[in-house]
């Protein structure tokens, strides 16, 4: 983002940088724009993490909390516009700012990494949404090299991705945004392109949550929410493998770390705040995971 912005001519010396965000990509921004020695604003919804609030701050960053998560893009506009600042907009640009054909991408990087695996191609890659950037180059990458991968991208409950794959629509709204930091969208971003996407799920939030939770007790190490959503995405991706009889690798990206969410995700008291009951759900994963058993029916399926 910063090398498109600034081989664009949209960098101006102690001109800020200005990034709607729920904080993970805030963080980044914010570790680069002080390398070059720019002042950093990030618009976050105010239900941002402390954690993620306090890494911005480490990169000399500062956060703008909003209370209506719909408005961050137009609080970013109006930050730059009366600062003289850049508004990096990473939900238009995503998409695009990445060389998806070489050069280091996320896709290249995991057919790198799975070169000596015994099933190399995967047949799924598994992402979930926030701008729709990483899933674009996903889908690009595996069409320009003529890989038989699939890709399948996991939304968050209170999002409109994957209603907007099954419709068409790109008009759709919500009020509200996702409880799932770092990925859904109360709007269809410009860098979500459903055309190279091959299949999508919608996962319920608690789901997520409980996945998430197993995957940090398996893995001995603590992941996000949306960790959580792709490991759901890449048990639906297995089970059709499954029926369908076929036999193949599956990769999932974890998205985040979870020491940013031990203040939420992983804090008793904040979960039976926001009304989650997560052992049973946790133990349906378990349960698909281990013994392979069905996901529940509330995980909304298209293509899969």
């Amino acid at each position: 983002m910063f090398l498109y912005a600034l081989c664009n001519g949209w960098l101006r010396p102690g001109a800020p940088v200005i990034e709607a965000s729920s904080g993970s990509t805030a963080i980044s921004e914010a570790y680069f724009a002080r390398l070059l020695g720019l002042p950093f604003i990030a618009v976050v919804p105010a239900t941002t993490s402390q954690e993620k609030i306090a890494q911005i701050a480490f990169y000399g960053g500062q956060s703008h909390l909003v209370q209506d998560p719909t408005q961050i893009y137009a609080e970013s506009e109006r930050l730059a516009q009366e600062s003289g600042g850049h508004f990096m907009d990473q939900f238009t640009y995503a998409e695009r700012a990445t060389d998806w054909r070489a050069n280091n991408n996320i896709a290249e990087s995991i057919f790198a990494q799975m070169r000596f695996e015994q099933f190399p191609e995967p047949s799924w890659l598994i992402s979930s949404p926030g701008t729709g950037g990483t899933t674009a180059t996903l889908g690009r990458y595996v069409r320009y090299r003529q890989h038989a991968t699939r890709v399948l991208c996991a939304d968050a409950e209170r999002s409109v991705f994957f209603d907007c794959y099954k419709t068409g629509d790109r008009s759709l709204r919500l009020d509200c945004g996702s409880r799932i930091e770092g990925i859904g969208r109360p709007r269809v971003e410009a860098s979500f392109l459903p055309q190279v996407i091959d299949a999508m799920v919608k996962v319920p939030d608690a789901l997520s949550l409980a996945a998430m939770h197993y995957l940090a007790q398996r893995l001995g190490r603590r992941v996000g929410g949306s960790s959580g959503t792709n490991l759901i995405g890449a048990l639906a991706a297995a089970q059709q493998m499954r029926t369908a009889g076929e036999a193949g690798s599956i990769v999932a990206i974890l998205c985040d770390g979870g020491d940013r969410y031990a203040t939420t995700y992983y804090d008793q008291d904040w979960l039976n705040g926001q009304g989650y009951q997560l052992e049973g759900m946790i133990e349906a994963v378990t349960a698909c995971v281990e013994r392979g058993e069905a996901l529940p029916e509330s995980v909304l399926r298209e293509g899969v």
